[in-house]
């Protein structure tokens, strides 16, 4: 699992994913990580891996909410920032929102990693404990250490349901009650996320996203179904797609399939794309003469400025930049473009026309009698 901090340089963010297709596979905050992702350059596509049924009009929840603020418990446990905040919108809905964050204060309150910190400290409560691995097995560990005999914990479960955490505490001596305030249900559009599995495994994908550990399971196991797993995960091995999960829990589903995906070093969607552009910033560049060259899927960017290509043109200029300063013969530069034509002539067209996108006449130099090269800095 590769992890980068969230302060790693990226090199002209603004224009760094242009020509990158990223697919969204989270349902919540959707429009957040495509409008991010979308004014760095990136494509993107959408496919929820699930959907998210929220239980804000369950009776049980609102029955073990006014027994809470009856009998406030010792400890709380939150495992998830959007369980939290449903949890007091909910009882806010039936005028109790005050009175449970009331009930709150006097506990213990134990956060399962950044996210849900945030939403306990939007509360206005404060958090006594953090698992920074956002494990509930890191909870279950520093509770059980500390001693909760005779306790009375309340757990806020995320919607994959049981954790292990209410068992755990009961075998050793506390009382426990159970919250789950929203549930995973089926995805809004199953076809989208098969035909989404499906072309990441044809190559059509550069990088993929993922904010949710049951989320990444259930788009693993689509791609399972549609037969292309494999071919994804060869796909991750030889680095042509890339798989970004927003935290080590969300990560292990991945791991469990053979997929190394990058995590950023804080459980955040800012840091998520951080890391996607510092991902794309630091490879596959070129330092040419007329400034660094990105050569994506879509697009080419050279110096940070997305260059006006045809797509012969970014078809030649991915030629010469695979050449990497090395000579391209005008026969090469004649397979790129559309038709059946060997005219040296079409070949000098495109060559001028390449340079005229780029700006820069330094970018692509002729070689007499061989073909031409991209003019690259001297180590």
């Amino acid at each position: 699992m590769t992890s980068l901090p969230d302060d790693a340089p990226a090199t002209h963010l603004e224009q760094t994913l242009a020509g990158c297709v990223v697919l969204v596979t989270a349902e919540r905050r959707k429009n957040e990580l495509e409008a991010a992702l979308t004014r760095r350059g990136a494509s993107v596509r959408h496919a929820a891996a699930l959907g998210m049924v929220p239980n804000a009009d369950d009776a049980a929840l609102l029955a073990a909410t006014r027994d809470l603020v009856a009998d406030p418990p010792d400890t709380l446990v939150v495992t998830t920032g959007i369980g939290l905040r449903g949890w007091i919108e909910a009882a806010d809905a039936v005028g109790l929102a005050d009175e449970l964050v009331g009930a709150l204060r006097g506990a213990r309150i134990i956060a399962r990693g950044p996210k849900a910190r945030g939403a306990i400290q939007a509360a206005g409560l404060v958090p006594d404990w953090v698992a920074e691995s956002e494990t509930s097995a890191e909870v279950a560990e520093h509770l059980l250490a500390a001693g909760v005999a005779g306790r009375s914990i309340a757990v806020q479960h995320h919607g994959a349901g049981a954790d292990g955490l209410d068992e755990a505490f009961r075998e050793a001596g506390a009382r426990v009650r159970s919250l789950v305030v929203y549930r995973w249900g089926p995805p809004p559009d199953p076809a989208a996320v098969a035909a989404s599995v499906r072309a990441v495994a044809a190559g059509e994908v550069d990088a993929v996203t993922f904010t949710s550990a049951p989320g990444a399971a259930a788009w693993l196991a689509t791609a399972d179904d549609e037969g292309v797993l494999d071919d994804i995960v060869a796909r991750c091995a030889d680095g042509s797609v890339v798989m970004a999960a927003v935290g080590p829990v969300t990560a292990g589903p991945l791991q469990d399939r053979g997929i190394e995906p990058i995590v950023p070093d804080r459980g955040r969607l800012g840091s998520l794309v951080r890391l996607v552009v510092s991902h794309y910033g630091e490879q596959e560049v070129l330092p040419t003469l007329a400034g660094p060259l990105h050569v994506r899927r879509g697009a080419a960017v050279l110096d940070g400025r997305v260059l006006p290509l045809t797509p012969a043109g970014l078809e030649v200029l991915r030629i010469l930049a695979h050449a990497a300063g090395g000579v391209v013969t005008r026969e090469q530069v004649l397979d790129a473009l559309p038709g059946d034509s060997r005219d040296p002539h079409a070949a000098e067209v495109a060559i001028a026309r390449l340079r005229e996108a780029s700006g820069s006449r330094e970018l692509v130099r002729t070689v007499v009698k061989r073909g031409y090269r991209l003019a690259l800095e001297e180590a």
